[in-house]
């Protein structure tokens, strides 16, 4: 974990309610795609945990949608405005655990998915991705994910690609893969672990601290409590107790 203070370089909407931005500074403590990073917003007390999206040597990506108000003074910032920023924060994604992945993203669970598919890339291997949302106007980044990955959309509404869920979709296009590494909405996730429990689960939580000493995002697990910031998010989908 480091504190050091990045630079906004671009901060845009790319979705409904949905942003992305660059930041740009020392980012050396960033070691794996799936980590995120804990950004002061002025006038809050509590830091705003948000999964790395992509990273590499002096930038990172955040990929957040508006839901509150902290958030929504986010959407508002502009370039070269400085934050102060705790980056290299929690357990991410382990690559060497496939030949043959399958990426499962909901909403914005999309968001670290993006470094991890440009992970695999820089190993040769182009992931299978299956990006599930309400509607198509919470598919983001398709063009950059295209390039990435072997890429399956599906809506809930039938807007945009498949119509159904992840899981449905993974049956219908009847994917191979070793193993799946996801994020999204809890449920999608507890029922994609039932599923299929040759994965892992990339978790949110409220969080107090976002390094391990408050305990607050405590999770039951398998193995006993853990911490959704330090021994997570991500997780082994068979040892999370939904």
């Amino acid at each position: 974990m480091q504190n050091v203070n990045l630079k906004i370089e671009k901060n845009v909407k790319v979705g409904t309610d949905i942003y992305l931005m660059k930041l740009v500074g020392d980012t050396s403590s960033i070691k794996k795609p799936g980590e995120f990073i804990n950004i002061t917003v002025p006038g809050y007390y509590l830091r705003r945990p948000i999964s790395v999206c992509d990273y590499g040597t002096g930038y990172v990506d955040i990929l957040y949608k508006v839901l509150g108000l902290g958030t929504k003074d986010m959407s508002t910032f502009k370039e070269g405005m400085m934050l102060d920023c705790l980056v290299g924060l929690g357990n991410g994604f382990d690559i060497t655990k496939a030949q043959k992945p399958l990426l499962v993203g909901g909403g914005i669970g999309i968001a670290p998915l993006v470094g991890l598919a440009r992970a695999f890339n820089e190993k040769g291997i182009k992931p299978i991705l299956v990006f599930g949302a309400r509607s198509k106007n919470d598919i983001v980044l398709v063009e950059q994910l295209s390039e990435l990955c072997d890429l399956h959309v599906c809506t809930d509404d039938g807007s945009l690609g498949f119509k159904g869920n992840v899981i449905e979709c993974i049956k219908a296009s009847n994917l191979d893969f070793d193993y799946y590494y996801s994020c999204g909405p809890q449920k999608m996730l507890e029922f994609l672990s039932k599923a299929y429990p040759n994965g892992c689960v990339s978790l949110e939580a409220r969080m107090g601290c976002g390094f391990g000493a408050c305990m607050g995002c405590s999770i039951e697990t398998t193995k006993g409590p853990k911490r959704v910031c330090k021994e997570g998010p991500v997780f082994e989908a068979t040892e999370v107790i939904f």
